[in-house]
């Protein structure tokens, strides 16, 4: 395997752009996450979140049913639009054109949900962030792959890597069944992990930030937000890829000699965000 290129600050900075001091909500993208089933609608509040706090004008959410109250309550910056389901999505309406979407988180793998994504996947045209769950119901049908538009962004961690290209015997295979399907498809893969790396076709980037402490539940919600927040932005998708882990990462070194490794939560991500950001700015 040839060596990766290494996603560094000063790489970063050169693709960064600053807030224009002029701009205004409707210049700053919106986004829309798909996200959430019962039990788990703290997927689609992690993810919307951070979507907000990455920088995205306007966020709107689309859950099922159950989900409404939560999201109205927790977040209050985040619009919200339902399916018409109580407990999971059966058919994605939405109720405008955004710049970006990032789907999957705690979207469950019912029938009805798999039905709805292959539906949306067919209509869509929208800059993507595939991840979780959708990814699960992709790799279960893999013939839907050919509706995902070109630089769209998979965000698997190891368990839903494997099921997408299927199983290796060694690093090497792996990287090399990843290029294979990302070249087939002509997809950005995240493949998450320490460190985290980026395929892009023939193109291997390894991200420098980020600790053991981004191991723990809601990890993934939060950088598809991240993600999602950065194509709404106007980012290309192999920019806002690279931006988004390294930002990702950084709230986890910016957050340890607090946190330590154990009581860093998904929330800390969020929390931490702003302060990534002005490491960019300084």
């Amino acid at each position: 395997m040839k060596d990766p290129f290494l996603i560094t600050k000063e790489e970063i900075l050169q693709l960064y752009k600053p807030v224009n001091p002029n701009t205004h909500k409707g210049l700053q993208g919106h986004a829309v996450i798909i996200a959430g089933s019962y039990g788990k609608i703290g997927a689609a509040v992690l993810a919307s979140k951070s979507c907000l706090k990455t920088g995205c004008g306007l966020v709107t959410t689309f859950t099922p049913k159950c989900g409404y109250q939560i999201l109205q309550i927790s977040i209050p910056e985040v619009m919200v639009a339902t399916d018409e389901n109580t407990n999971f999505i059966t058919h994605i309406h939405l109720p405008l054109t955004p710049q970006a979407i990032g789907i999957g988180p705690g979207i469950g793998k019912e029938l009805g949900t798999q039905k709805a994504l292959f539906e949306f996947l067919r209509i869509n045209k929208v800059p993507l962030v595939l991840d979780a769950d959708a990814l699960n119901i992709l790799s279960e049908n893999q013939s839907w792959l050919e509706l995902v538009p070109e630089n769209t962004i998979l965000t698997p961690h190891p368990k839903e890597l494997e099921r997408l290209i299927g199983k290796w015997n060694s690093e090497s295979e792996k990287f090399q069944k990843t290029i294979a399907f990302s070249e087939k498809y002509k997809v950005i893969i995240v493949m998450k992990g320490a460190p985290t790396y980026i395929i892009n076709q023939s193109k291997i980037y390894e991200n420098t930030t980020g600790n053991a402490a981004l191991a723990t539940a809601g990890s993934g919600d939060a950088l598809t937000g991240i993600l999602t927040s950065l194509l709404a932005q106007g980012y290309e998708p192999k920019y806002a890829a690279k931006l988004g882990v390294y930002l990702h990462g950084l709230t986890a070194d910016i957050a340890l000699p607090k946190t330590g490794y154990q009581s860093f939560t998904a929330s800390d991500i969020i929390k931490n965000l702003g302060k990534a950001f002005l490491e960019l700015d300084n």
